[in-house]
């Protein structure tokens, strides 16, 4: 067993706060559902919204109270023992659940300084890659930039799925210098958007040679902050889109996934019962950035339509599990989370509809969502659209 890091410590401290958090909501619920039952309101319609009073009330103050002593005790107790405690690493499982906690709660972490919460890097071979100095990280740095954006809970390091990363393979057969972005996956992706384009405007300043070409590859919600990005930095006036040449989508929910549309009804028919209300904050409490999936929006606020970045040859790539002999299959199931529809930008508003050309565009048959970073034939159309003849 490795010995004890202020790694691990900081990975405690976090996951105490996560717990008393979620502890904190749960006593929320339970009292509002308590003054809910006592007011006795009609089954339709809105219920009370005031706090329990009198012993209950108090009962309910004093659980928080000692909740929240519980964890600045906590908090103080391991703050004071990391500081006797040596650097340290914490192995890759570690990394992919805490890419998982930051999708579903990343928001809430960063909102409560939670140390836990993922702050965006870029990576390159596994370690991190400063990107005012990014020939310290890069042995043999080319011309031709590829910067890969995973999806929704995952991590950089999910890239290399069943033996293959798409990044290293257009290495060796492109002559790329593949770049990954790890990020917190539970903001707005309008936030994580904005963010990327100012990270890649310092990278591509500081790359220590002239920069031919620029790559981006997103995978699922990654697609999304990529064309995020692209719309942040047309606004910023960055310099790096003047390099970026191409831009494929990897099952990107452009016009939303099903999932969290039906996440969104769930949360609003609980909200039709002043009994059922309380359990309306359990759907709430997810992330923005899942809550963005709703429509595939690229910017914060109000969806707006976004068109694919001018001058950039786009490709889509978009998977089903259904065989190639069931189209009516293939549209209902998609590839489990992303219709092929959405994938390929497809709306039935043709104003909104996305500007693939039809040869920049591919569908997986047999494939799941997860699928698309493994299988041979999508990565064999990556190679034809990104690896140049001769």
């Amino acid at each position: 067993m490795a010995p004890i890091n202020k790694a691990h410590i900081a990975d405690l401290r976090g996951a105490a706060q996560v717990a008393l958090d979620a502890s904190r909501g749960v006593v929320d619920i339970v009292e509002r559902m308590h003054r809910t039952i006592q007011a006795k309101p009609l089954p339709l319609g809105r219920g009370p919204s005031t706090p329990t009073r009198g012993i209950t009330g108090l009962v309910y103050r004093s659980v928080r109270g000692v909740m929240g002593l519980v964890g600045q005790g906590i908090d103080l107790s391991l703050g004071a023992a990391s500081g006797f405690l040596p650097e340290g690493t914490t192995p890759p499982q570690r990394d992919a659940v805490v890419a998982a906690l930051n999708g579903l709660h990343g928001d809430h972490l960063l909102r409560t300084g939670n140390p836990l919460a993922i702050n965006m890097a870029l990576r390159h071979g596994g370690q991190p890659l400063d990107p005012l100095n990014p020939a310290a990280g890069v042995k043999a740095p080319t011309g031709r930039v590829l910067v890969l954006v995973h999806g929704l809970c995952m991590t950089d390091a999910q890239w290399r799925r069943a033996g293959r990363d798409h990044g290293a393979l257009l290495a060796e057969a492109g002559g790329f210098t593949p770049v990954y972005l790890r990020y917190n996956s539970g903001l707005h992706v309008g936030d994580n958007g904005e963010r990327f384009a100012a990270l890649l405007e310092t990278l591509l300043e500081h790359w220590p040679v002239p920069v031919r070409e620029l790559v981006v590859v997103g995978h699922s919600m990654g697609g999304l902050v990529a064309r995020s990005a692209c719309f942040h930095a047309a606004r910023a006036d960055h310099a790096w889109p003047r390099r970026l040449k191409k831009l494929v989508f990897l099952g990107t929910p452009h016009h939303g996934s099903p999932l969290e549309r039906g996440g969104h009804g769930l949360q609003r028919v609980l909200q039709w019962s002043p009994y059922s209300a309380p359990l309306a904050a359990l759907g709430r409490s997810r992330s923005a950035g899942i809550q963005d999936l709703r429509h595939g929006a690229v910017t914060r606020g109000r969806p707006v339509h976004v068109a694919l970045p001018p001058g950039v040859a786009c490709y889509a790539v978009a998977a089903t599990l259904a065989g190639r002999r069931q189209p009516l299959a293939e549209r209902l199931l998609g590839d489990g989370l992303v219709a092929v529809d959405s994938a390929l930008g497809r709306h039935r508003d043709p104003g909104r509809t996305l500007a693939f050309a039809p040869s920049h565009q591919f569908l997986s048959h047999d494939t799941g969502h997860l699928e698309l970073l493994c299988r041979p034939e999508v990565a064999a159309r990556l190679r034809q659209w990104l690896v140049p003849e001769g």
